[in-house]
């Protein structure tokens, strides 16, 4: 099990997919990439992958951005225009389809020799509320926290493996979940500490078309982070973009990010296979202070890290102190 790093985590599809791939890839052991999709057709969503990273799609992508469409409808329009008729572009439409897609192009860009298998999701589709799903045996990510915040873990029961469902009964008890009232307002403290910079966010990734401002403003004039995700939110720039903007301006995450993880921070595995990786093209360890020490990319990419497990350790239901990261122990796993 190895963590992706959350400059990637919490990016765009393209920049979560390309992170994991590029961490798969320098392992230097994988041979297949699987994941779900809502259509499991491989063919098509290599095709709509192909598209997007053809030398047409530029010319075709352009016009859709210069009439003010969002990036996702404009690129759907676009992957129309280069194959028109197809039906492909439809594929789009939903976000894990998207990501597939994402990792089907990771593979062509890092020319990575893995094949990709697609699964067809079933249940509930991503981010869908359990009130709206018509799978009674299903539920999204979404609805279990919204269930979970309204009857505590134990609501989960009826959706989640039982081994599961243990695991998150004693992180309730140990208080070692999330209150994510209280990282709203944690995110939103750094965000106007910040402030006392000039031009704060002018250098956080992503932003354009005067974004950084528009963040400001809204940092100055809000008091809760739901209200500063809707004081962002618009047609032209949905609440999902809004609120990867928010954290990566609040982590301090700037187009001097690296592209691609620089380490492979390994968290768990079974003994026998601690031996398989052999020589790795990333740094390998279970200790993020070794990965650290690596070179000057290792070091940057170890304090973000860092400095998003502090915040999530102050923002459980019983705050812990900082530096949990580098005290972890790998996990061995059992089958």
């Amino acid at each position: 099990v190895l963590q992706l790093p959350l400059p990637y985590a919490v990016s765009t599809a393209q920049h979560f997919a390309g992170g994991a791939m590029a961490s798969l890839a320098a392992l230097g052991a994988v041979d297949s990439l699987i994941f779900g999709s809502e259509c499991g057709e491989l063919a098509a969503l290599r095709s709509v992958a192909a598209a997007l990273d053809s030398p047409e799609l530029p010319a075709a992508l352009a016009p859709h951005l210069q009439k003010g469409l969002p990036f996702a409808a404009a690129r759907q329009a676009a992957v129309e225009a280069v194959c028109p008729g197809t039906g492909l572009a439809a594929l789009l439409d939903k976000p894990n389809n998207n990501l597939a897609v994402e990792y089907c192009k990771a593979i062509i860009e890092q020319n990575v020799e893995m094949q990709p298998i697609a699964l067809p999701r079933q249940g509930a589709d991503h981010g869908q509320a359990l009130t709206e799903s018509g799978h009674a045996a299903f539920a999204s990510a979404s609805a279990l926290r919204a269930l979970w915040a309204e009857g505590g873990a134990a609501a989960l029961a009826p959706y989640v493996p039982e081994k599961a469902l243990k695991l998150y009964k004693q992180a309730e008890y140990d208080g070692k979940y999330t209150d994510f009232a209280v990282m709203g307002h944690c995110e939103l403290a750094l965000l106007r500490a910040a402030c006392a910079e000039q031009a704060p966010f002018a250098a956080v990734r992503g932003v354009s078309e005067g974004l950084e401002h528009r963040l400001e403003n809204a940092v100055r004039e809000t008091a809760s982070l739901p209200a500063l995700l809707d004081a962002l939110t618009t047609v032209r720039y949905p609440r999902a973009r809004m609120r990867r903007l928010a954290m990566d301006a609040a982590l301090g995450y700037t187009a001097q990010t690296p592209a691609l993880p620089p380490y492979l921070h390994l968290l768990g595995a079974r003994k026998e296979a601690l031996s398989l990786p052999g020589e790795t093209a990333l740094p390998l360890s279970h200790s993020l202070a070794r990965l650290a020490r690596e070179n000057e990319t290792c070091a940057q990419m170890a304090a973000a890290q860092s400095m998003a497990s502090d915040l999530g350790a102050l923002c459980r239901a019983k705050p812990e102190p900082m530096g949990g990261i580098y005290r972890q122990k790998i996990i061995f796993l059992t089958n």
